[in-house]
């Protein structure tokens, strides 16, 4: 019956629309003071649940991105993805997936790629003749690219709370991030058929070498933060931090950030970052109290006696996660479902980083799905179109989405291959 009030409590403040970590925390403590328990207890639980070393990437992976946005990084990619795809049929569809490909490796938030590049794509596209749907559809699809391709900031709460190594994990969602933007490709190219009348620009040596050297600066970052992380030069948080300094001199550089903006920028960062930091403690607290009430072996008891099969384990996952993706920011819907499904999904042999890919994947989907999907609610003010304009724009590419997640999750190599390579 507590357990019962607890999801009650819980449920009732985020309908309410209290802040997250508050409708997690208040119900917690509620919960310790009528069954006993002290507050030194639920003190201790809420400031261990983030005493971890890898989430210090957090901060600085979430500066890196703001960074980029502020720099100017964003147009430069367009720029050279542009004089690259530029003679191709619907090109600027192929461009905008190009583009948040390569701003995922600089920012590892939907919600931040489909602020920032939405804003330079969807204008863009209008003005050169695709419907304004489509331009949005694809732009906020294509902006689940970011928190899966690394440095990903789910994986890396991820990896926290499963005690997983961040850097496996990292490896583990790269193929599975491009399998995403091939599967987003291939929707265009087939929306394309059928307009013939958007045709490309005549191909220019001259444009794509004023490109490149414009944007190469740029292109160093992935190369320091993934090529650091993957080689074992750097932790996940060691990269953060030199990735962080170095988009920082590039805007120096570029003329686009000065030093007057800094506090503006280490305000907005540290803003998103007290956001995740308390829901990650809040959920410290529920965790201890959801293990000492046993309801992740209840759970597990619960589906063993429906099935033994890990297939459909992971598609009943897959049916929940998406559900409550929908409903809860990803961040939130982390950290209240690992412990509980962790646990389960070893019992079922399902390897950690194959289960945690999918969660993520599972989760980014629900920010594209009716009625809280962040980013259906981001993209309708920067596009000026209302909520279910936005949705039908992006209905069409939750097909491909839906593709790729159906394949990492029956064939668990597509995430496990990367990592056994390089020895993760």
């Amino acid at each position: 019956m507590s357990m019962i009030l607890l999801a009650l409590g819980i449920v009732a403040l985020l309908a309410l629309r209290v802040p997250v970590a508050f409708s997690l925390l208040g119900p917690s403590l509620l919960y310790m003071l009528l069954n006993g328990q002290s507050l030194g207890l639920s003190l201790r639980q809420v400031t261990e649940g983030v005493d971890s070393f890898p989430l210090l990437a957090v901060p600085l992976f979430i500066l890196v991105g703001v960074v980029a946005n502020r720099a100017g990084i964003a147009d430069r990619l367009f720029e050279f993805a542009l004089s690259l795809l530029g003679r191709l049929r619907a090109s600027l569809g192929y461009v905008n997936i190009g583009v948040s490909l390569g701003f995922s490796w600089m920012s590892g938030s939907a919600l931040a790629d489909a602020a920032g590049l939405g804003k330079v794509e969807v204008p863009a596209m209008v003005r050169n003749g695709y419907p304004k749907r489509f331009a949005v559809g694809v732009t906020a699809a294509s902006s689940l690219v970011g928190p899966i391709m690394p440095p990903s900031i789910p994986a890396i709460i991820y990896a926290s709370i499963a005690a997983v190594s961040t850097g496996a994990l990292f490896a583990a969602a790269v193929v599975p991030a491009f399998l995403m933007a091939i599967g987003l490709a291939l929707a265009v190219f087939l929306w394309s058929r059928r307009h013939p009348e958007l045709k490309g620009d005549p191909f220019s040596i001259r444009r794509l070498a004023r490109a490149t050297v414009r944007v190469i600066g740029a292109l160093g970052a992935p190369v320091i933060i993934l090529g650091g992380i993957l080689s074992g030069f750097f932790t996940p948080t060691e990269a953060a931090a030199v990735g962080a300094a170095y988009v920082l001199l590039l805007g120096f550089g570029y003329r686009t950030v000065a030093l007057r903006d800094v506090p503006g920028i280490l305000r907005e960062t540290a803003v998103t970052t007290a956001s995740i930091t308390l829901i990650i403690a809040a959920s410290g607290l529920l965790g201890w109290i959801l293990a000492r009430e046993q309801v992740p072996l209840l759970v597990a008891d619960t589906m063993f006696g429906m099935t033994d099969s890990p297939l459909a384990f992971l598609l009943m996952v897959n049916i929940v996660l998406i559900v409550l993706g929908s409903v809860l920011e990803g961040t939130s819907a982390l950290v209240i479902t690992v412990p509980i499904l962790l646990p389960i999904a070893g019992q079922f042999g399902v390897d950690p980083l194959h289960f945690g890919v999918v969660m993520i994947l599972n989760l980014m989907i629900g920010l594209l799905t009716p009625p809280i999907g962040a980013v259906l609610y981001v993209m309708s003010p920067v596009t000026d179109l209302p909520v279910h304009e936005v949705f039908r724009g992006t209905a069409p590419f939750l097909v491909p989405l839906l593709a790729v997640l159906a394949v990492v999750t029956f064939f668990p190599q597509t995430v496990l291959v990367l990592p056994g390579l390089l020895g993760l």
